[in-house]
């Protein structure tokens, strides 16, 4: 059952790309889209610390004022899915970059609130846990599923072929062609941290999942 959303974005499989410029093109329902925002709001903490020490009070009870248009949601869960695809390909210097590349747009539209900007990284962030397991939906007694984070998720394994961790990089390396520039420059500070995924208030379990603001990979040795 929990599966169902992962099915509406990736009919033939997480990682069955048949073609860049299809799986680039590959819609996302309005159902989905708007599904993907429920969980990620539910996961959106009340307060939120920036990496300047900051404090950031989210209004939980007025949700349509920290959320984005769908359209926008839509374009975060698309970078998002790529992210998750990124990661299932071992390639973490492309979804550093993806994320960040997601992140530099958004922030310099100038359009976003504080508290937008933290909704759509955890938007971001919510659709990589779901893709990659890292995040399980459990089935209310109202029939409402709410999601949770795998406290000892299992270690992700490398899913996909060589080929396709190729047209994955092709792919990021497009959208990053079309956006401003970014880079790897592990001094450069995050746009937003990532705030601590709810319901539980422990941080998200430490793995290779590049949560919402992830570490520039360490430099390969010669």
């Amino acid at each position: 059952m929990q599966d169902v959303m992962r099915r509406g974005i990736f009919a033939a499989g997480l990682l069955a790309v048949g073609s860049v410029s299809a799986f680039a093109q590959q819609d996302i329902s309005e159902d989905t889209v708007k599904s993907f925002m429920n969980y990620a709001w539910s996961m959106t903490p009340a307060k939120f610390t920036k990496p300047n020490g900051t404090l950031v009070e989210i209004d939980k009870k007025v949700r349509e004022k920290v959320e984005v248009p769908v359209d926008v949601a839509r374009e975060v869960i698309r970078a998002g899915r790529m992210t998750a695809h990124a990661q299932l390909c071992e390639l973490p210097e492309d979804q550093v970059l993806n994320y960040r590349s997601l992140m530099k747009r958004e922030e310099l539209k100038k359009k976003w609130s504080e508290q937008q900007m933290i909704y759509i990284n955890q938007l971001h962030l919510t659709t990589v846990m779901l893709l990659t397991g890292k995040v399980k939906l459990v089935e209310q007694d109202d029939g409402a599923k709410q999601p949770v984070i795998e406290e000892k998720a299992a270690a992700t394994v490398k899913s996909c072929t060589d080929e396709q961790a190729k047209k994955v990089k092709a792919l990021i390396a497009v959208y990053l062609k079309s956006g401003p520039p970014v880079s790897l420059d592990t001094a450069a500070a995050p746009l937003t941290a990532a705030p601590a995924a709810a319901p539980a208030p422990a941080a998200a379990p430490a793995s290779p999942t590049p949560a919402v603001a992830p570490a520039a990979p360490a430099a390969k040795k010669p």
